[in-house]
């Protein structure tokens, strides 16, 4: 990768904290389902049965509209996957993803452009009803700018390549911007408001979560021109107290919210109790890193610097019933598309769940 920056996904700061739901008493025992959101080819559902997985988040091919899919498409992706004795239990957008803006042509809502965001809002809010209609009960999306930002990656055992950052190592590139422009935090909250108030309601209606994933890693505010709002915790908080919904939650990746801590092993366990008690946590990306804020690498689940198993606990405690899964994996030449690094993290959160199994 030289020494450059790969875009892949998300990040952020944020501004004062607004009311928020106090924490809830959870509901007991915590049934939570091992999943996965690697793909919906037929292979790729074989794959799932055979590892276990028995629940994912997926994506059906392009709508045929060139928009938004129909409830009629959406009903038969379901089909499809309950063919494989699988549960569909999440889908993501054919747009906002995590990709940076200069990667996307579909970026209005985070550009704050109208009409077309008031269009592609329109079109969130017509996957809300017809997910509803065919018994999908999530979404996930993201709100990002800068994608999933990274460095040269680290070398891990056996050969495998760990995705990392170091901010050390990105004074030039953090000073090009992008097709954005300057986006200040408080014009970034204006826009994800914006969305927010016109889709919160719709969701609410429908009962339809709606999960936000974090920006992916933390970066200091003005990283190619953009303060990004949802890269620390206080980020989160805000963003959980607008338009305030059972249906408004958090894609909460423990990876990159590890990424947001300067001691991830310590800290981690408070902001999963937070969030995850106030019924916030509606999908759970269960993956380790060695290091902190500005400075980490995405490792195998049982070698990095989280205890994993106390933080399943905390899950469990704030009585969490939705899917737990791998999102990023180590990868290698021998291994192309992450199987086997996908199959030994299923097994380890397969025999996580097991061994922690209540009721």
């Amino acid at each position: 990768m030289g020494g450059g920056l790969a875009f892949l996904g998300e990040q952020g700061q944020a501004g004062g904290l607004l009311s928020v739901p106090e924490a809830r008493e959870p509901s007991r025992p915590s049934r939570i389902k091992l999943g996965c959101q690697s793909g919906s080819s037929d292979s790729r559902l074989r794959f799932f049965k055979r590892h276990g997985v028995d629940h994912i988040c997926g994506r059906p091919g392009a709508p045929a509209n060139g928009r938004i899919w129909t409830a009629e498409e959406l009903g038969s992706f379901r089909g499809r996957i309950e063919s494989y004795g699988l549960s569909l239990e999440m889908i993501e957008p054919p747009f906002l993803a995590s990709t940076h803006v200069d990667k996307t042509e579909r970026a209005a809502i985070v550009l704050g452009q109208s009409p077309e965001r008031d269009r592609d809002i329109g079109d969130i809010q017509t996957l809300i009803r017809n997910c509803a209609r065919v018994g999908i009960p999530a979404i996930k999306y993201n709100l990002s700018l800068l994608g999933v930002l990274r460095t040269n990656p680290a070398a891990g055992r056996g050969g495998v390549r760990l995705s990392s950052w170091r901010l050390s190592d990105t004074d030039e590139m953090s000073k090009r911007p992008t097709r954005a422009g300057r986006v200040t935090a408080e014009l970034f909250w204006e826009r994800i408001t914006y969305f927010l108030e016109r889709v919160i309601p719709v969701a609410e209606e429908h009962r339809v979560r709606m999960a936000c994933h974090p920006h992916d890693p933390g970066v200091p505010a003005g990283f190619q021109g953009v303060d990004t709002v949802l890269g620390t915790v206080e980020g989160l908080k805000k963003l959980i107290s607008i338009r305030e919904s059972p249906y408004h939650g958090l894609n909460f990746c423990q990876g990159t919210v590890s990424e947001m801590l300067e001691d991830p092993a310590t800290e981690l366990g408070e902001v999963i109790r937070y969030f995850g008690g106030r019924g916030k946590i509606f999908n759970v990306h269960f993956r380790n890193i060695r290091g902190r804020r500005d400075d980490f690498s995405e490792t195998f689940p049982d070698e990095g610097d989280v205890d994993m198993a106390k933080a399943l606990a905390a899950y469990r405690e704030v009585g969490y019933q939705h899917m737990i899964m791998p999102d990023h994996v180590p990868r290698h030449d021998e291994d192309p598309e992450g199987l086997q690094a996908f199959a030994f993290c299923y097994g380890y959160i397969r025999a996580l769940l097991q061994a922690t199994e209540s009721g």
